[in-house]
């Protein structure tokens, strides 16, 4: 059995937390390093521990300190393009707090910490007083993604149904936190 602590990342987890989120890019979605998309991975510290309405959370396995999982927000909304402009419209930047880069480690998986990181996220949110909504987009093809979401929120858009050419292939989701 494993215990796991949820915290905010500290300078000694950022490492761990690239290495999980690295994972993830190469492993379950098959894309490899993108500069464009994944700037925040190489170098998480300015895009969400520095900015005061940001953070980067981290599970970390009690037994040996590494990183699990990591979750992280900022006050980004999502961005027209390559998203729909409605949805850019309803999600601004500033008032929208952005879930993004959660993931968890496929050897912590299916123990709750995403639940637990986005429960840590929502509250941080909340906490802020400034976001009005808690946004995030996800690919069906994540593992264990939509499952997590549709239970967690509710779906806004999904742009293999509803853009023209299947947009992305994105799910967007809205998740309650008033």
């Amino acid at each position: 059995m494993h215990d796991y602590s949820i915290r905010e990342a500290t300078p000694a987890d950022i490492d761990g937390a690239r290495v999980v989120m690295l994972d993830a890019v190469y492993r379950d979605f098959g894309t490899g390093y993108v500069p464009h998309w994944h700037a925040d991975i190489i170098d998480p510290v300015p895009f969400y521990v520095e900015p005061p309405r940001h953070t980067l959370l981290v599970a970390v396995d009690e037994r040996d300190g590494a990183v699990a999982a990591t979750g992280a927000l900022d006050a980004r909304g999502p961005a027209h393009p390559p998203n729909p402009r409605w949805l850019a419209e309803r999600y601004p930047s500033g008032e929208t707090a952005q879930l993004r880069r959660l993931y968890v480690g496929p050897a912590h998986r299916r123990r709750g910490l995403a639940r637990r990181l986005v429960a840590g996220l929502v509250d941080f949110a909340r906490a802020d007083g400034g976001y009005r909504s808690v946004y995030l987009h996800t690919y069906p093809h994540s593992p264990g993604a939509m499952g997590l979401w549709r239970t967690l929120g509710k779906v806004v858009c999904d742009e293999r149904e509803e853009v023209p050419g299947g947009g992305s292939g994105a799910v967007h989701f809205e998740i309650p936190f008033a």
